[in-house]
Formats: structure tokens, C-alpha cells, sequence
């Protein structure tokens, strides 16, 4: 339900529900012998947490559902570019191999690591999830807007897959790919903020109350929107994309390229063995 004033107070359950279900999940797995994580890990996973938090609750949540398309879109650049690159550097990598060992998952990670797919993926999630009907969808409906929530935090972890080495078993993009990589993930999914730029009237009902907010106009509100995704997007990936090949250029031809891990090892033998027993063949002898 729509609240009266901008910062109405709402109890976001689900996600409040969430959260400190996700933290001592975290806390008990990385407590365990073999999966103990760092206190660099510890502080990287819990600030993905809190930005997580910022992001889908009071008062972001609120002004991202019913009053800016301005805040829909900050919120949408905290779930897609902050968050889950956060909460993958902040899992010890034995912690990543075992919760995405199971084939259905692995399988999906072998697709979204590839440029091409995450690119579609990606793309199809956030011109999906903000055209009018969903953006409307999300207004009217708690259920709804967590899906979409979930759905745009998903589409995050694709966006990074392909770039996050942290993650077992995945082909290693040379520093010049992964960064080549991003820029078209800076270009291609924010095609529409090139629309809402120069849109002539205000293309979503719920954010058309003129005024209510800063004072902010909704064809206003609109064009600050477009300008701060294709800005904050390029902005993200393209330093990134540069730090990726400097550091690349500086370690090329030295051992710190590219590093042939034990958990790679290991999920290779296991893809192995799931195809031979996919086709009737013993599997490796246990030693």
C-alpha cells in the first residue's frame, strides 16, 4: 500500500525476516573447520549485508516503490553493482566450491559466466523488471516487489560472474576480456536511461506525484533517473575494467596470473564424474 507521505515508516517483514537469518547462516558456516573466513571476508560480507539492507528497506525502499524513479534506480545500482560482488569477495572460496556444488547450480554457473549469456541475462532482467507494468506491479504488491527485489539482486551475480575469480571451476577471461567485458555491460543493459533522458512526459503512474519530493517534477525525477544510472554504471565498471587490466598488465608472465587453484581442480574431477555417470561409466577410483 502506498504511503501518505514520502517517509512513512513501513515494515519491510520479509526482508527484515531475511536478514538476520543470512548473518548467522554466515556466521555458523564460516565458523567451521575448513570454511573460517578472514576478518577482511567477515567485513566485506557483513557491508554487502548492510547496503543490502539500505537498498530494499525504509526509507530507500519506500521512495524506490511509490514516490522517485530516482531511488528506483539507486536502488537498482546498490542490488546490481554493490552487493553481490561484496557478499562473493566476503565467502571463503571453500564456502563458494561447496554452495555451488550441487549440479543444477553448477550448471547454471557454467552458463552465466560466459560474456555472452550474463550480457542477455542481465539485459533481460533490467528492461524487464522496469517497464511500466512491473515497476506498477511492484507498487500494488509487497509479494511482487520482493520477486523484482530478488530478481535485480540475481542479476547482480550474473553481471560479476564472468569477472570474479573468487568462483571455482569457471573458464579465466584474460584481464583485457574481463574488462572488455564490462564496458559492454556498462552500454548495453542501460539503454533506457537514454529514454527516460529524453522522454517528453512521465513514462511510470506511481511516480507522478509532482512536488512531493525535493520539489522534483516527475519528467524531472525521470531525467535525473537516466542520467545517474548511464552515469553511476559507467562510472563502476569502467574503473573497474581499468584496475582489472592494469593489474593485469603488471602481472603478465609472472606466477600471480591466473593461478591454477585446488577448488578448480576439484570441480573438474566432479564435472567429470557427473558425465560419466550421466553415460553409464564408472566413475574415478575413490583413493
Amino acid at each position: 500500500m502506498a504511503a501518505s507521505h514520502p517517509l512513512e515508516w513501513h515494515l519491510h517483514l520479509l526482508w527484515l525476516l531475511a536478514f538476520p537469518a543470512l548473518l548467522a547462516t554466515y556466521i555458523w558456516a564460516t565458523r567451521r573447520e575448513g570454511f573460517e573466513a578472514t576478518g577482511r571476508q567477515r567485513l566485506l560480507f557483513c557491508t554487502g549485508v548492510v547496503v543490502l539492507i539500505a537498498a530494499v528497506t525504509w526509507p530507500l525502499g519506500d521512495l524506490a516503490t511509490h514516490w522517485l524513479l530516482l531511488a528506483l534506480v539507486l536502488q537498482r545500482l546498490l542490488l546490481t553493482l554493490a552487493v553481490p560482488p561484496l557478499l562473493v569477495l566476503g565467502t571463503p572460496r571453500p564456502l563458494l566450491a561447496r554452495l555451488t556444488r550441487p549440479a543444477p547450480v553448477d550448471a547454471a554457473l557454467r552458463v552465466v559466466v560466459r560474456p555472452l549469456p550474463a550480457v542477455l541475462i542481465v539485459t533481460a532482467v533490467a528492461v524487464g523488471t522496469l517497464t511500466t507494468g512491473a515497476v506498477s506491479l511492484a507498487s500494488r504488491s509487497d509479494l511482487a516487489r520482493v520477486v523484482i527485489e530478488l530478481l535485480v539482486l540475481a542479476s547482480g551475480f550474473v553481471l560479476w560472474a564472468p569477472v570474479l575469480t573468487e568462483l571455482p571451476g569457471i573458464p579465466r577471461l584474460s584481464p583485457l576480456g574481463r574488462g572488455g567485458y564490462l564496458i559492454v555491460q556498462s552500454i548495453v543493459p542501460s539503454f533506457l536511461s537514454i529514454v527516460w533522458i529524453f522522454a517528453r512526459h512521465s513514462l511510470y503512474p506511481p511516480f507522478t506525484h509532482a512536488g512531493k519530493v525535493a520539489d522534483l517534477t516527475p519528467l524531472l525525477d525521470q531525467q535525473l533517473a537516466g542520467f545517474l544510472a548511464k552515469l553511476s554504471t559507467i562510472a563502476v565498471l569502467w574503473t573497474v575494467a581499468f584496475v582489472i587490466m592494469t593489474r593485469g598488465q603488471a602481472t603478465a608472465g609472472s606466477d600471480e596470473a591466473d593461478p591454477l587453484l585446488w577448488t578448480d581442480v576439484e570441480r573438474e574431477i566432479e564435472r567429470a564424474d557427473r558425465q560419466q555417470r550421466k553415460h553409464g561409466l564408472p566413475g574415478p577410483p575413490v583413493v
